[in-house]
């Protein structure tokens, strides 16, 4: 019988790590493209690492940070009651650390793209920064918005060295989809891991055929 609350959860996880991205990469992304501040490129490297690290590397640096007996896991415990490892929360933590260039590169791209005079005509016109940014700037790059919360959506979904690092394997809590396939393609049950991957399967090819097909529609 399969079980299907590791491929529930990888989408809730999905989900709430998309939208938490949204909320504060799109404004990053904003700001990472108008700054003129000296460290950008170290900002910028910053940001990019989890493309070119290990996620294993990644995930064991993470986890020292939320474990109790480092300085900021002791600190979150010891403030608000929170530990981040081997928790659902921890994941959601790690996979927004972790898939936030996905979402920002793309975004960043397309506000460096704007022609100016976008910005201008929107001061001249009396709106404030906040009205220019939601109803001026962000209209004008919903083909690379959309790109952006895919990829972040799709990464987060396929992933598995920072998740194992981080939740480890809890039935319930912390056992995502790739989690799942794994500990199947272990025990020989390859019809269980067939399941799991297949369904990530499709629906990863699905997401990103609406996304090239919504893109192809905009630039007609």
């Amino acid at each position: 019988m399969i079980d299907w609350q590791p491929l529930l959860l990888t989408f809730k996880l999905a989900a709430v790590t998309t939208t938490i991205l949204l909320c504060i990469g799109v404004p990053f992304a904003w700001w990472l493209a108008n700054t003129r501040t000296r460290i950008k490129p170290v900002i910028e490297a910053l940001v990019s690492m989890p493309l070119v690290l290990p996620p294993s590397v990644l995930g064991f640096y993470l986890l020292l940070a939320f474990s109790p007996e480092y300085w900021f896991g002791a600190w979150l415990d010891r403030q608000a009651g929170i530990r981040l490892a081997f928790s659902f929360e921890g994941l959601v933590v790690a996979s927004v650390i972790f898939s936030f260039p996905f979402l920002v590169h793309p975004v960043q791209a397309a506000f460096q793209n704007l022609p100016r005079s976008l910005t201008d005509a929107a001061r001249v016109l009396g709106k404030s920064n906040w009205q220019t940014f939601l109803r001026v700037l962000i209209p004008n790059i919903k083909p690379a918005l959309l790109s952006g919360t895919v990829l972040a959506f799709a990464h987060t979904v396929g992933e598995f060295g920072v998740v194992l690092m981080i939740g480890g394997n809890l039935p319930n809590q912390t056992r995502v989809a790739s989690i799942a396939i794994y500990d199947e393609v272990e025990a020989l049950n390859y019809g269980a891991a067939n399941f799991y991957a297949g369904v990530l399967f499709v629906l990863s090819f699905l997401i990103l055929l609406v996304v090239y097909m919504v893109n192809r529609g905009v630039q007609k």
